[in-house]
């Protein structure tokens, strides 16, 4: 056996070997993803932002039957095996280009979905609703007050009717919390911060996409590197 056909099968029966480990990952990420996405559900409209999560679980989903396929095609040199798991792999390359496209069209719209949905949230809070108990969650994990920064505050009915920020606003526990003391406020707001977190969340994302794709594309090339031997074995020279 040369060393190229020695290197394309190890190259095969390793990529063949980490589908499963691919898989569990691309779900890990997936769900995180939409995960992520959800936690703050109540400040986007746009729901196609987690389309690169969603192509991502459907990749995990046949990420088992393609080890085996790749396995038993690698080991036999089968031209059907081989050619079905190319075609595989291709078809997946294709989809995480594709996520990866989707991703990086969807960076750029984060800041306009959020601005619009995070004004009509934080206008309706009053202490109680689901409304207060999701800006009250954002202001407390992300550290911010208000869309823009705390002074957005002053024009929202909570404010004019109790005179005081919510106890989320504020940097450390105390028992009330006005704008009278701007030093134990969280000045940033929250729109900026919010999607610097979705982004880096989506970069993420992308980034072990685009791994996986550098993946399959050097099994295709294994693919085709095995499959030009195999068919110059098949080569019977006729002698006289």
């Amino acid at each position: 056996m040369d060393c190229g056909i020695l290197v394309s099968k190890t190259v095969l029966l390793l990529l063949s070997l980490i589908f499963w480990a691919a898989g569990a990952a691309l779900a890990y990420v997936g769900s995180y993803v939409i995960n992520s996405y959800k936690t703050f559900d109540d400040f986007r409209v746009d729901k196609y932002t987690v389309i690169p999560a969603a192509i991502i679980l459907g990749l995990a989903m046949v990420m088992f039957i393609i080890g085996i396929i790749g396995c038993c095609a690698t080991l036999r040199e089968s031209k059907i095996g081989l050619g079905f798991f190319l075609l595989i792999l291709f078809l997946i390359f294709a989809a995480e280009v594709t996520a990866i496209v989707f991703g990086f069209i969807y960076k750029g719209r984060i800041s306009g979905d959020l601005e619009k949905p995070m004004n009509e949230v934080f206008k309706k809070y009053d202490g109680k609703n689901s409304e207060s108990q999701a800006v009250d969650y954002l202001q407390t994990q992300l550290e911010c007050c208000g869309v823009y920064n705390y002074t957005d505050w002053l024009k929202w009915q909570f404010f004019i009717q109790n005179h005081t920020l919510p106890l989320s606003c504020c940097k450390a526990n105390t028992t009330t919390c006005r704008i009278e003391h701007p030093e134990l406020l969280n000045k940033s707001g929250c729109e900026t911060k919010l999607e610097q977190l979705l982004q880096r969340v989506l970069i993420y994302a992308m980034l072990v996409i685009l791994g996986f794709a550098i993946i399959k594309f050097l099994g295709m090339l294994s693919v085709c590197v095995i499959a030009c031997r195999s068919s110059r074995n098949d080569y019977q020279p006729l002698y006289a």
